[in-house]
Parts: C-alpha cells; structure tokens; sequence
C-alpha cells in the first residue's frame, strides 16, 4: 500500500508530467460544511482534485492548505477514506517581559532554534551557534534577528525590502489609516510599532497574522495571532478569534485597512474565499446603513494574477509600484525591462488617491488620473496606460487591447501569443468536451466520460498486467539461458586444463 508521501508524490508527478491536454490540481471550495475537512499540524485542511482532459475520473483528496511542499507536510487524505488522527500543537512561550529585563549580557539568543534564553535555558543550548548582546532595538526588529522561511512553497517568508515598507507606512499614514491589520507582513507590522513608539504625533496601530510561530516570542497577544491564512485557522482558538474581531471592528470598522503579503505559489481561490471572512468579520460592527462599504485592502502579489484577484474582487485595481524584497535574488528595485520585480499592489482604494514616488521613475498621467511608470505609456485606442510589466506594450487591432511587445497575432488562435506558441486545443471551458460555455463539473457528457474512462482504465491495466507477466517470463529464460552457457564454459575451462 502506498504511504499518504508516495500517493501525493504520484497525484503531483501527474501534474507535470501530461503534455496532451490540460492537467493539474484544484481547490474545491463548494464542499458540505457539515462534513469538517480533517485536520493537520497546520489547522483544516482544503479539498482538492486532480483534473486531467481527456483521462480518467478525478478523485478528491485532502492536503495541507498551507504547504504546497510534501516535504513541509506530508498529510495526504483521499476524500472518501476515513483516517481518525489527533494532532497536538506545540507553541514556543517565553517570558518576553523577563528577557527584557535582563541585563544586556544576558540575553541571548540561540540561532539554531531560533529562540530567545532565558539564563536557565543556556546549559540546554551550550553546543549551538548563540548570539549575545541582544539589544531592544534586535527585539524590536524580530525579522533581521530570525532566519527567514524560504520554502517558496510552503511560508515563502520573503520579507519587504525597507524601501518598500517605509512608502507602505507613509503611504497609509497619508490615507489616513488608524489601524492596519498585517496579515502575513512582519516587516510591515515592525515599522508601525517603531513610528508608533517613536513619534508620539502617530496614532497608527497593527495586529500581525501570521503562519510564523516564532514571533510569538516577540509580541503580546493584542498584537499577534498565530494564524494560517490559506484556512482562516486561529491556532490559539477563539482567544485569538476575539482579538482579530475586536481590532477590525473597533471605532465600528472606521479606520481600518488590511494589506496582506501571500506566499507567490498560494492558490488564489482559498486566499480570496479567506480575506472574505476577514471582511465579513468586519461588517459586523456597521450598522445597516454602511452595508455597503468595503473593507480598504492592499493585497501584495505578482501582477500576472490580475485576473485572477479581480475575478474574485471585482473592485480591485493593479498599481504600478514595484514592490521589492530584501531575501529575493530577484525582485530588486532597480532593474529594468522584464528583470524588474514584478510584485504589485492590488487595492480598492481609488488610485487616484495614492501617490507614488516621482524620484523613483512614477509619473502622473492626467488622462487615466493616477501614477504610472515612466515606461507605461497611454494608449489612446484603449484609453489607457496598458503596459503591467515595465516594458512599452504595442496596441493590436485585431485584438482590439494591447498587448506585450514579444507577442504577435496568430491567425489560427485569432488572438496574440509568443512565436513559438502552440495552437493544439482550447485552453479553456469543459476539460472533457472542450466547450467554451461550462466547465467539467457541469458537463452533460460527465457520465459517458466516466464509463470510458473506466474501460480505458481496465484495458490500462490488463495491458500493464500482461507487460509485467512478460517481463518476469522473459527474466526467467534469460537467466536459465546465462546459467546453461556458464556451466558449458566451466567444462570446456576444465577439459583443456586436463
């Protein structure tokens, strides 16, 4: 029997191994909520199937929402097996307000894991790589003082570059914002308390969410709560809940935005269906009559997902500041063409409301009424600045948009794409018909595809069953053969000795 490792390694092998037709893995977000999704060291875990056109039957199964990674967390549930299992949590609690009050000679903390010591704790760590002298200023600043986490998989822990994260302060401290909740920025939720502490005119305040355990160290329980946001799991349970209530629905939700940093190999889906329980949470402080406000966001991802975000947040717009980051060995400020970050802010707030830095190459274009970048120019077919990645983006008229500078029009695929791209089959609608107007769920041939699909899958098997009996024969002779001509070389060996 394959362990639950081998049969997600077999499901994720599928997936980049299919060349013909469309393969990979969803999310399924429709599921019965009487039927409680099983759990893993990292909360609930999300449904998924693995869809392939033209093959088999999916089959759904339960995985960790927060790691992509087997390696990071190996839970592996098909959707119809039932598997009772108890996990316990195990949090790292230190007297913070202690640690603090020790002399500078005292305090330390042990790099290799990752945890400030107490002087009782020393002995235990006697034979680890221990940093002393650990100022307020380092316990201020926890993400210079921990290794960063980055599995891009799995925390995808890249942390804001502090230019970034100083326009991001100013920026919301310019909007007018009182409260800013950090979910999966540290950086970000460090600089506010350091303009908080340090200027006494600021009246700005955050609450961090975050997968990252390590900072409980670091802060009280009104300022962080250990949280996964693929499952909008509180693993501090309703304590914790409260808290992140409580700060968003403060001054009945006035004041209040929520910027978010999401690990780049994150699905879309449960990161949206996540941020609205965050905003239902909030609108249950307003009164009827703000019903229809929104909760401020700026949600940090690459710019190729602006589809994708705006399928879900129809309201949102893509700015064209490039945010950058300090641990990335490519998403620098600085870099031109299609080697600059491409990192963006997705927000709905108008833009025409956020002003970007002129000494960094933003101009203001009076035509679309907001910030660009130098090399976005104005398209007056479309009556925009089109261009998303840095580069000048040619108008087509045929496609009527404008579209990237290394695209042409195809002729067969009567829209644009790269030269060598390939024209084989539709890329989107049903993958088990091929229509454009539903998708396979609705399918109306989902039944004739599944009785194919099981014939197909027992002639598969037969034929597999009748490769291996071969195999095994054909092993057989040829060892009986290699034994027959060794012992008539041992003979002649001993007649010509003789």
């Amino acid at each position: 029997m394959a362990t639950s490792r081998d049969r997600l390694g077999a499901v994720e092998a599928g997936e980049s191994s299919g060349h013909q037709g469309y393969s990979g893995v969803e999310a399924v977000l429709s599921s019965d909520p009487a039927t409680p999704a099983p759990l893993c060291p990292h909360g609930p875990t999300l449904l998924f199937v693995k869809v392939n056109q033209g093959k088999e039957e999916p089959r759904r199964f339960y995985a960790c929402s927060a790691c992509r990674d087997r390696k990071d967390c190996n839970f592996f549930q098909w959707e119809d097996e039932k598997v009772y299992q108890l996990f316990g949590y195990i949090y790292l609690f230190l007297m913070y307000l202690k640690f603090i009050e020790l002399p500078l000679s005292q305090r330390k903390f042990c790099q290799s894991c990752q945890q400030l010591l107490l002087p009782d704790d020393e002995e235990k760590h006697r034979e680890h790589q221990v940093v002393g002298d650990v100022s307020i200023t380092q316990l201020k600043r926890p993400s210079k003082l921990l290794y960063p986490l980055e599995n891009k998989k799995t925390n995808a822990q890249y942390l804001f570059a502090d230019r970034s994260c100083l326009f991001l302060v100013d920026l919301l401290s310019n909007l007018g914002f009182r409260r800013v909740l950090c979910v999966g920025t540290p950086r970000l939720h460090e600089l506010i308390r350091l303009k908080e502490s340090g200027d006494k005119k600021s009246n700005i305040r955050s609450l961090l969410l975050d997968i990252d355990f390590r900072y409980s160290q670091f802060y009280m329980e009104d300022s962080f709560c250990h949280y996964n946001m693929f499952n909008h799991h509180f693993f501090d349970g309703k304590a914790a809940l409260e808290v992140c209530k409580t700060f968003l629905q403060e001054d009945r939700g006035e004041g209040v935005i929520m910027v978010t940093d999401p690990p780049f190999g994150g699905l879309v889906e449960p990161l949206a269906v996540t941020f609205k329980k965050l905003i239902a949470m909030w609108k249950e402080g307003h009164s009827q009559d703000n019903s229809q406000k929104e909760l401020p966001i700026f949600w940090i991802f690459p710019y190729f997902f602006e589809s994708r975000i705006c399928q879900f947040f129809p309201s949102f717009c893509m700015l064209d500041y490039q945010v950058d980051y300090d641990n990335h060995a490519l998403y620098k400020h600085g870099k031109t063409g299609r080697k600059q970050s491409p990192v963006r802010i997705f927000t709905n707030i108008p833009p025409n409301r956020i002003i970007l830095p002129i000494e960094e190459g933003y101009r203001f274009c009076p035509l679309c009424q907001r910030y660009v970048s130098l090399e976005n120019q104005h398209c007056e077919h479309c009556n925009s600045c089109t261009s998303k990645d840095g580069r000048k983006w040619n108008h087509c008229f045929l496609c009527k948009k404008c579209v990237k500078p290394s695209w042409i029009h195809c002729s067969i695929c009567n829209h644009c794409a790269l030269p060598d791209h390939s024209c084989k089959g539709p890329k989107d609608g049903c993958f088990i018909c091929g229509a454009l107007d539903h998708k396979r769920s609705t399918c109306p041939n989902i039944s004739t595809s599944k009785k194919v699909n099981k014939a197909v899958r027992k002639q598969k098997q037969r034929e597999s069953n009748k490769m291996k009996m071969d195999t095994t024969k054909g092993q057989s002779m040829n060892h009986t053969s290699v034994t027959r001509k060794k012992k008539r070389r041992e003979r002649t060996h001993q007649y010509l000795c003789s």
